[in-house]
């Protein structure tokens, strides 16, 4: 039964008919609209009607489809934008000759070139005699800081954020984006924190990859363990 039904054919008068009964059936189904054969020339007002619809349809789609090209095009150019600041930023890393210019590094001269307003290395300590603790440019927060931002993850972005003086220190009133990365050293070592600051509200947001800020934490645990002997 159901295959009579399906190999039966419509005439021309049926379809007429349904469509004239639906006129609203391409509103619901215009993906049809583009496997249409119009009459090369409009024999009516009803068909030059149809086919400036088609045309105003053609054009839209096409503006979105430039409009979604532009986003692709602006999006990768600010995806390699961030990988180059982020490779440069890592061989600064790795150029400093000794511990004290590798923290320098970091919380001088990777704001700039991260282009962000902060950068804060923060360590879990209660232990002040602890290998490098006490160099400038360190913080030191309490134990529980890291895992009471981050939880189990090792990147968390925030957009929209007020600085935590706690983390950031005088810099906190400035900041409204934050990238935190978790440093895990060595376990005879506390943990640690890189955080990075913006002023810019939208500069990270939850949404964004964290394949490089994950790889720039990498580096700097091993950089760390390579300072500190570990």
């Amino acid at each position: 039964m159901a295959s009579d039904v399906a190999d039966q054919k419509l005439s021309d008068a049926q379809v007429r008919a349904y469509l004239r009964a639906n006129p609203d059936f391409f509103q619901a189904n215009d993906d049809l609209l583009s496997a249409l054969n119009l009459p090369a020339r409009p024999t009516g007002e009803g068909i030059a009607d149809f086919q400036k619809f088609l045309v105003d349809r053609l054009r839209k789609e096409g503006e979105e489809l430039k409009a979604e090209q532009g986003d692709l095009i602006a999006n990768a150019r600010a995806n390699m934008n961030t990988q180059n600041r982020v490779h440069s930023a890592i061989l600064f890393l790795l150029d400093a000759r000794n511990f004290e210019q590798f923290i320098t590094t970091i919380t001088t001269d990777l704001a700039v070139l991260l282009d962000v307003d902060t950068v804060v290395l923060a360590v879990e300590s209660t232990d002040l005699t602890l290998p490098g603790v006490n160099q400038p440019g360190i913080r030191v927060v309490p134990n529980g800081t890291v895992d009471l931002w981050l939880g189990a993850k090792t990147v968390r972005l925030d957009s929209g954020v007020s600085g935590d003086p706690t983390l950031l220190g005088p810099a906190s009133d400035l900041v409204q984006s934050q990238a935190m990365i978790r440093l895990d050293v060595d376990p005879r070592m506390p943990v640690g924190m890189l955080i990075l600051g913006s002023r810019t509200p939208e500069m990270f947001d939850p949404g964004q990859g964290t394949e490089l800020a994950q790889f720039l934490g990498r580096v700097v645990e091993r950089q760390l363990r390579h300072w500190l002997q570990v």
